[in-house]
C-alpha cells in the first residue's frame, strides 16, 4: 500500500455562545481536515483544530503551512508504517507537531481500515463499550458557573473543569466555593488556568481554597513558575499547555512537578506520541485525560480510541468539543456525550466517515 495523494480541507467550526478562558474567547474556528488517498482505494482522514492564535503557539494557517512543506515527501510511502511515516516528516519539516498530528491520525485510521480492525483494538484494546469524559465550564460568573455545575451532574457527568485565570483571582476562588457548595458528594473537580495565574495568585487561591478537593490544572505560564510554588500549594497540579511533547513530559516527571497531565492529542504529534505518553503515564502510576484542544468528529474519535485504552484507575476522561459546535461531519456515526459517558466507535479505524459535502472541495493537494 502507497500514499498516491494527500488533500487538506478548511472546515468552519462556530461555536456554540461564547467559550471564554484565560486567554481570551473563541466565537469561530477553523478545522484543518487531511485526506490520505492510497494506491489500494483504502482512504483515511485526520484534523487539526488549534484554539486560535493566542492560545498556544499553533494556528490554523501554520498548521497549512507546514502540511504543504510535508506532504509532497510523503507520497509514496505506505502509511500503515508509523514509524518511517514519522521519521519523513521529522526529515521535511522540524516542530510544528500539530499538524504532523493530522497525517498520523489519518494513517491510523488507514491501518484500522485496513485490517478490519478499530484504533483501539490496533492500541492494545478498549477497556470497555464507553469511557468516562468531563465537562468543562468556561470562566463565568460565580453564580452561572455554579448553575452550570449542578446541570452538569443531573446529566450524569462526574468530572467538572472550571475555567479560571484571566480576572481578579478573589472572583476565581469566589467560583470554586460556590461550585463545591453547588454539587453533591462524589463529583471530582478541576480549576484550570490555562496558563493564567502568576505563582502568587496560584498560592492565593490553593491556600484560600484548601478545603475544596481539586486539581489545580495548568496554573502558571511556564515550569519554572510552578516549581517555585509545587511545594507551597495546597492541591495536586496537572500539566497541560506545557506537556508539548513526550520530551516535556518526561522532564514533568522527572523533576517531580506534576502529578498528572491534561493531554492534547494534536499538541504532542498524533495518536503515535499519545501512545507513548500514556505507556509512560501507565509506568509511573500519573493519571491524565486524552484530549484535543478543539476539532470535530475526526479529532474526538481518535482522543476516544486511545482514551479506550487507558487503564480506567488512572483515566481521567477525554474531553471533547462536541457540545460547543453544532452538527457532525458523520451524522450516523457522531461522537458525542451521552449522559456522561462517550461511546466508542464501533467501525473499523476511527469509526467516523466524514460527509464530503461537509468538507467542501479542498483547499490544497498533493501527489
Amino acid at each position: 500500500m502507497k500514499l498516491t495523494a494527500i488533500n487538506v480541507y478548511n472546515v468552519d467550526l462556530p461555536v456554540v455562545g461564547k467559550y471564554r478562558m484565560s486567554m481570551g474567547s473563541v466565537s469561530l474556528l477553523q478545522s484543518t481536515v487531511v485526506e490520505l488517498i492510497t494506491d489500494e482505494g483504502v482512504t483515511g482522514f485526520g484534523e487539526t483544530c488549534p484554539v486560535g492564535p493566542i492560545y498556544q503557539p499553533q494556528h490554523a494557517l501554520g498548521a497549512r503551512a507546514a502540511l504543504e512543506e510535508m506532504a509532497p515527501s510523503l507520497i509514496g510511502l505506505d502509511p500503515r508504517n508509523f514509524g518511517q511515516l514519522n521519521r519523513a516528516m521529522e526529515s521535511a519539516l522540524n516542530g510544528s507537531r500539530y499538524a504532523k498530528a493530522a497525517i498520523d491520525i489519518a494513517a491510523w485510521d488507514i491501518c484500522g481500515k485496513s485490517y478490519g480492525r478499530r484504533i483501539c483494538d490496533l492500541l492494545g484494546g478498549a477497556t470497555g463499550d464507553t469511557i468516562a469524559t468531563y465537562y468543562s465550564i468556561p470562566v463565568a460568573s460565580p453564580e452561572e458557573a455554579a448553575r452550570e455545575a449542578r446541570e452538569r451532574q443531573r446529566e450524569g457527568h462526574d468530572r467538572l473543569q472550571i475555567k479560571i485565570g484571566g480576572r481578579d483571582v478573589e472572583e476565581d476562588i469566589e467560583t470554586l466555593h460556590r461550585v463545591n457548595e453547588a454539587i453533591k458528594p462524589g463529583m471530582r473537580l478541576a480549576a484550570d488556568a490555562n496558563r493564567g495565574l502568576t505563582s502568587r495568585d496560584a498560592l492565593f487561591l490553593s491556600q484560600r481554597c484548601r478545603d475544596i478537593s481539586f486539581v489545580l490544572e495548568q496554573p502558571c505560564n511556564t515550569m519554572e513558575e510552578i516549581a517555585a510554588v509545587r511545594y507551597q500549594l495546597c492541591h495536586p497540579v496537572y500539566m497541560d499547555e506545557l506537556a508539548e511533547d513526550v520530551n516535556s513530559v518526561l522532564r514533568a516527571i522527572s523533576t517531580g512537578l506534576v502529578d498528572g497531565f491534561g493531554m492534547k492529542l494534536t499538541r504532542v504529534g498524533g495518536i503515535s506520541a499519545l501512545r507513548t505518553v500514556r505507556d509512560i503515564c501507565d509506568a509511573r502510576r500519573l493519571p491524565h485525560t486524552c484530549d484535543d484542544s478543539w476539532g470535530g468528529d475526526i479529532i474526538a474519535a481518535a482522543c476516544v480510541h486511545v482514551g479506550a485504552t487507558v487503564d480506567t484507575s488512572r483515566f481521567e476522561g477525554s474531553w471533547i468539543a462536541a457540545p460547543y459546535i453544532d452538527g457532525h461531519y458523520d451524522e450516523e456515526n457522531p461522537v458525542r456525550l451521552e449522559g456522561g459517558r462517550i461511546k466508542v466507535p464501533t467501525g473499523p479505524g476511527l469509526g467516523v466517515v466524514p460527509d464530503m459535502a461537509k468538507l467542501g472541495s479542498p483547499i490544497a493537494s498533493f501527489g
